[in-house]
Formats: structure tokens, C-alpha cells, sequence
């Protein structure tokens, strides 16, 4: 399976105790496999450090002897980032026991913890102290903000707290050389020299292995208010939006696009969801307004922006959440879309991003090709409004054949991407390149881009052993 000796993998073994590491007898499978099932790779063995020196005996061991390490986090990727490939050469690196959150600084507004803490305990741990880490995503309950930082994840806040990167005020990262780079400041200005900390936020990986960070936190709303409102298309949700951010006097927390089709979906598929209005409208937005101020403040705002939009006829009719299990009723209609989806068969995905203004342009065109090559599918166009990010998923016609239908999965991912290309967005706006759009960075970036980064990976990993095959 490998060509890695085995004293080579004993050494290995050695740097975390062979009470934490897999090998090939045990299932291997939760860290080999994609979890989209696109990718199926290989590993001698599965490491498990429970400290920063000894990730860093690890990388240093892998470095002196050339062999490639693939860090991996919560396994939550979409596009291959954190799989070995075929081989069997590569060893993985799992963070899942670098679990502790060392340090929280109320006063200072910053959280210190280890890149294998769950999303959701962060969450939590900021709750408990009076503060909001708005870092929200599906996967929270499983994710690891280890993965988070490397890929620079979105969510539904970006729109008022930033991705990832926004988050971070310090980091803790293994090098290729086995060397520690020790950043973990929780400064909120520090300007000097280069902010190193931004080469490894969305570097998946492939410069080094991030162990530990500072984390900003924010002050903890002091009311929320949540509704879903039922429009007739993406141009009058684009407009409603427009009216949130103006009239929401910098409240506006999340804007959520999805079509009826991915309502309904998750109204068949997942128990315990209730369609909120009644009668169906082609679009829904869901939108959450916060105030620092009260409850009562969220719930006014929320209330005239969408009694504005009614008399403009932007909204067909809304749902406002009254107590705090409804606002969780609406938000779990949108989270559950992926899961649903998962129930209708085969499905290809898209994680783009336009301009936001021209989101509804979008939606038509790329609507016009789907229709043209694969008439009987089924599109499930969901995602961030505010910020331009679309997942833009096409499931397999009803009664369709699933292998038939995935075979034109790289047909259509070229023809969606060519116009997201063409309308100057990104064809990944949260999850990644990973291996699956790898290729397509050369189609995206300027030569002096890429040329840059090519010349900080030979740089920083010169012997290549860092997630190997994986962005660059």
C-alpha cells in the first residue's frame, strides 16, 4: 500500500504514542474519503498530536525525510482539501485532540484556543462570558477552527462581522520545517511589518499547519429579531436588501436567498420542518436584524423594513418569529437545505460568488444554461445575498438515474464556472480550491498572482510536503 518503510512509520508513531494513531487495520475511512464522496485516497497512518510540539516533531520528521503530511480538521470540506490521494504515501495529520480553549480575555474582547476546538463550543464558551463569536455555518457542531481558519470560512454573518480572516487576531503555526511560529498576540492594531498571519488564513494547509489562535469576540446583541419574507423573484429580493441595509441603520446580521423549491425540499425531507407562511412564493429571503440595544429595538427595525417592503410590493407576505425556538424554527428551514438536497439523489454543486448586484443576473443566466443542457433537473439556487455567495446546486431529475446525471457533473461545473468567470466573480467563494478547482486558478488569477504564490509555497515548503496536489 505504501512506500514508506516501516521504521520510517514507527518514527512516526513515536512522536504522539501509538495510543494515538490509526493505522491500516482500523477504519480509515472517515479521513480518507471526501465527504461528497468524489475523492477516495489513502494513508499509512492517521496521527493524532495532542500538543503543538508534537506536530512540530511531526513536520520536522516528515521534513528531514520528504514525506508529505495532509492536515485535516473536522472533515467537513467540499472540494478535497483534506484527503490523501491514491497513493497510500501520504499521512494524515488529524487536529481532533487539539481540543482546548486555553484562554479567554473578556476585557481585551479575544478568545485563545487550539485548532481542533469545535465551532460550536467557541460559540458557546463566548455565550457564557457575555460575548458573540459570529462565526456561523451548518457544520458548526462539527467543524474545527482549525479548518475554518485554512479555508477562510464564510457563513450567514459576513455580511456584518467579515469571513474568517475578519475574525483572527493571532496564530500559532507548525512550519514546513517543523519550526513554530509563535503569533498568538490578541492586539487589535499591530502594524509592524507584514501581517503573517493573513499567509496562513485560506492557505488550506499547504504552508503550514495552523495549532492554535486568538479569535476576536464582539459584544453579545442585547435582541434579535428573525423573519422569513416570500417575494416573486431575486430582483425583488435584491431591493429588499438594499432597504435592510439603509433602514437597518447597520443591524443587519444575515440575508439568506433560497427559491421554493429548496423550501419545500426540506418540508419533505427533514421531520419537524413547518412551512412558516402560508400559500407558496416563487423566492423567500431570510433576514436577521441585531441590536445592541433591545430586543424590542431588533423586532421594531425588523418589522418596518418588511411593512416598507410590503407597501413597495417587494414582499408577497412574511413571517416574523415571535420567541426564540421560532427564530431556530426559521433558521433550521435554511441550514437544512444541503441535508434535504442529499435526500433527491445526485446532485452537482456550486460555491460561487458575484457581485451583488448582480446576483439576480446570474440566477437567469445560469438558470438558461441548466435548462438548455439538463431541462428535467432540478435547481436549488440558495445561499448569502449580502454578500454575493450562491450555492448554486443542481439535483438529478425526479425518478432520473444518478450515475447518468453525475457524468455530466464536469460538463456543467465548466459551464457554470465560464459565467461566473465571465461576470467577474470567484469560483469559490467559501469552501476552497482543494483539489477539485485546483485547475481552474489559472482561469482565475493574473500570472503575477499566481507566479507570487507559487514563490511562497517553494519558499515556505520547499521540500513540497505540505498537502501536496492541494490550491497551488
Amino acid at each position: 500500500m505504501t512506500g514508506l518503510s516501516k521504521k520510517l512509520l514507527d518514527q512516526f508513531v513515536a512522536c504522539v504514542g501509538a495510543d494515538h494513531v490509526l493505522t491500516g487495520s482500523d477504519d480509515l475511512s472517515h479521513y480518507t474519503n471526501e465527504n461528497r464522496g468524489i475523492y477516495h485516497g489513502k494513508t499509512p497512518l492517521v496521527l493524532k498530536p495532542g500538543s503543538t510540539q508534537e506536530v512540530a516533531a511531526i513536520i520536522k520528521l516528515a521534513a528531514e525525510t520528504k514525506t508529505a503530511i495532509v492536515p485535516q480538521g473536522g472533515h467537513t470540506g467540499h472540494v478535497g482539501g483534506a484527503v490523501p490521494d491514491e497513493k497510500g504515501n501520504q499521512i494524515v495529520v488529524s487536529m481532533e485532540r487539539m481540543n482546548r480553549i486555553r484562554k479567554v480575555d473578556i476585557d481585551g474582547n479575544a478568545m485563545m484556543v487550539e485548532a481542533g476546538v469545535i465551532l460550536e463550543a467557541i460559540q458557546i464558551e463566548a455565550e457564557e462570558h457575555g460575548k458573540l463569536f459570529p462565526l456561523t455555518l451548518a457544520s458548526q457542531g462539527s467543524c474545527q477552527i482549525g479548518g475554518n481558519i485554512a479555508t477562510n470560512a464564510g457563513g450567514t454573518g459576513v455580511i456584518a462581522y467579515g469571513n474568517m480572516r475578519d475574525q483572527v487576531l493571532g496564530l500559532e503555526v507548525v512550519l514546513p520545517s517543523g519550526k513554530i511560529l509563535d503569533g498568538l498576540r490578541s492586539l487589535h492594531k499591530d502594524n509592524t511589518g507584514y501581517d503573517l498571519k493573513n499567509l496562513f488564513i485560506g492557505s488550506e494547509g499547504t504552508l503550514g499547519i495552523i495549532t492554535a489562535c486568538v479569535l476576536k469576540l464582539r459584544p453579545k446583541p442585547r435582541g434579535k429579531a428573525v423573519a422569513l419574507a416570500g417575494l416573486s423573484s431575486p430582483e425583488h429580493a435584491l431591493k429588499l436588501y438594499a432597504l435592510a441595509r439603509e433602514r437597518g441603520e447597520g443591524m443587519l446580521t444575515a440575508c439568506e436567498l433560497m427559491p421554493d423549491l429548496a423550501l419545500q425540499c426540506t418540508l419533505r425531507n427533514i421531520e419537524g420542518n413547518r412551512a412558516p407562511l402560508e400559500g407558496n412564493h416563487a423566492w423567500y429571503v431570510l433576514m436577521e436584524i441585531s441590536s445592541n440595544r433591545s430586543e424590542e429595538d431588533a423586532q421594531n427595525s425588523l418589522e418596518n423594513i418588511l411593512q416598507e417592503g410590503l407597501q413597495e410590493k417587494l414582499v408577497g407576505d412574511a413571517a416574523i418569529a415571535q420567541t426564540l425556538e421560532q427564530q431556530q424554527a426559521l433558521w433550521r428551514i435554511r441550514e437544512t437545505v444541503p441535508l434535504a438536497q442529499k435526500q433527491e439523489g445526485g446532485s452537482i454543486k456550486h460555491d460561487v460568488a458575484v457581485p451583488v448586484h448582480r446576483v439576480p443576473e446570474f440566477l437567469k443566466r445560469a438558470g438558461a444554461i441548466i435548462k438548455r443542457e439538463m431541462p428535467d433537473a432540478r435547481i436549488y439556487s440558495f445561499g448569502h445575498l449580502g454578500d454575493g455567495n450562491i450555492h448554486y446546486n443542481i439535483s438529478q431529475p425526479i425518478d432520473g438515474d444518478k450515475e447518468v446525471f453525475l457524468a455530466h457533473r464536469q460538463e456543467i461545473n465548466d459551464l457554470i464556472h465560464d459565467l461566473v468567470i465571465e461576470m467577474e466573480g470567484s469560483v469559490s467563494a467559501e469552501h476552497g480550491i482543494g483539489r477539485l478547482k485546483r485547475d481552474l486558478l489559472a482561469r482565475t488569477k493574473s500570472p503575477v498572482e499566481l507566479q507570487l504564490m507559487k514563490q511562497l509555497k517553494t519558499t515556505l515548503d520547499p521540500n513540497g510536503i505540505m498537502n501536496p496536489g492541494k490550491v497551488v
